[in-house]
């Protein structure tokens, strides 16, 4: 299994277990970001989790993964779409449920780029050759630090800025 797959696969499975862990923040998330109705938005909310765990599941058998990949990235362009829309129409301060804590920056150009970078990776997984199905301990660690690598960027992202310090 390569280290792609395994990597996207865990970020997927992150994302809809904290999509059912923060049930009430993410639904919140989803009715600012698409402008919806809160009661539409608990089950858009949890169909998104959904789709991530078994986007993931495909992702880790070589005969579903193409399936796996496309449905990911066919995901990540719509996360990506509807944060740069939703700041595009003046709603970038929201919390749009990205990250797990509640940011108070709101939709950045990271986690915008973020999902397009996803999805990009997702297609290019697609295309590639399925590889072979067993995970070797090296690529579990390879995956896991990319994982680690990605969320590190994402609080990197939103620290704030050094122009606005009180040590300036």
């Amino acid at each position: 299994m390569s280290v792609l797959s395994l990597t996207l696969a865990i970020i997927l499975a992150v994302a809809a277990a904290h999509k059912l862990a923060e049930r009430a923040r993410l639904t919140q998330a989803t009715a600012a970001l698409l402008r919806l109705d809160p009661a539409l938005a608990m089950p858009a909310t949890m169909t998104a989790a959904a789709i991530e765990f078994a986007a993931a599941l495909a992702l880790l058998f070589p005969a579903s993964r193409p399936a796996g990949a496309l449905l990911a990235a066919l995901l990540w362009v719509g996360y990506g779409a509807a944060l740069f829309a939703a700041r595009r129409r003046g709603d970038g301060g929201i919390d749009c449920g990205c990250d797990f804590g509640a940011r108070r920056s709101g939709i950045g150009r990271f986690t915008i780029t973020r999902a397009f970078v996803l999805a990009a990776a997702a297609l290019a997984l697609c295309v590639s050759p399925a590889g072979g199905g067993g995970i070797d301990v090296q690529s579990i660690f390879a995956a896991l630090a990319f994982v680690a690598l990605l969320f590190a960027a994402g609080e990197i992202a939103n620290l704030p800025s050094t122009s606005r310090s009180a040590a300036r």
